[in-house]
């Protein structure tokens, strides 16, 4: 368990990381948003806490880079401007909790720990969706569009439903029918944002009702079945705030 902190002010810097320290919570330590973002890219981290206003590169901007790598790893905002415009910023941003300075001890830690408790609990949904997916391979056709004989290509991808597969010249890649069933939804779409609200009615069943982030933990693992560079994705972008979007000739 490791917390990400950057915070420009030294003193805040060191007070939040011997706080978190005491509590158990290990940190990685930066001055500015670059460094931050460096060190976010060498160590993936369990949380992170973020200064809004930074040298080099600010807070939200930070936020954005971040969530273009991981849609999924917590971020808390720190900023001194409590007003409501700024919070919402934040959160557009990405961000999933933010605390106006000055803030309590307390509080930070308990807002830190209800985060990873939340990020623990989505993780295990996920988990339990795809469970049910391999445990009932072709469950998921009833809930998911039908699906067309026909080979489909995403990139260098090439998609074959019948066969339940995708092929990347020799290599083989099995998938699940809602695998399979998400592809060709963001395929027939290709170009535009399909929400994540469309992608549980088309490829779970209207009565499939979970969290948001179950489903970006869901495109996580597909990513990593199919991407080249899964931290880069080509064939499943991500559009903040809406939910996934594939392009053409991508």
């Amino acid at each position: 368990m490791t917390i990400l902190i950057a915070e420009d002010d030294p003193h805040l810097r060191n007070g939040i990381v011997d706080l978190l320290t005491l509590e158990g919570l290990p940190c990685l330590v930066a001055e500015d948003g670059v460094k931050a973002l460096a060190l976010f890219k060498q160590s993936r981290p369990d949380l992170c806490v973020f200064d809004v206003m930074m040298p080099n590169m600010d807070g939200l901007t930070l936020c954005r880079e971040i969530r273009r790598l991981d849609p999924l790893v917590p971020i808390l905002l720190l900023s001194a401007r409590g007003e409501e415009t700024d919070r919402v910023r934040g959160l557009d941003v990405g961000a999933d909790d933010y605390v106006a300075k000055p803030f309590g001890a307390r509080e930070l830690v308990a807002r830190i720990r209800a985060a990873l408790r939340r990020a623990k609990a989505q993780e295990v949904m996920a988990q339990e969706v795809m469970a049910q997916d391999t445990a009932e391979p072709n469950g998921a056709a009833t809930a998911a569009k039908p699906e067309p004989a026909a080979k489909a290509r995403m990139g260098d991808l090439e998609i074959d439903p019948k066969a339940m597969r995708a092929y990347r010249g020799d290599t083989k890649i099995d998938l699940t029918s809602r695998e399979v069933a998400i592809l060709l939804t963001l395929l027939e779409r290709q170009g535009q944002a399909v929400s994540r609200d469309e992608l549980f009615d088309l490829c779970w069943g209207r009565g499939f009702m979970p969290n948001s982030r179950a489903l970006d933990q869901y495109v996580s693992a597909l990513r990593k079945k199919i991407e080249l560079d899964p931290a880069n994705p080509r064939i499943i972008r991500t559009v903040h705030g809406v939910g996934y979007r594939h392009e053409a000739d991508e």
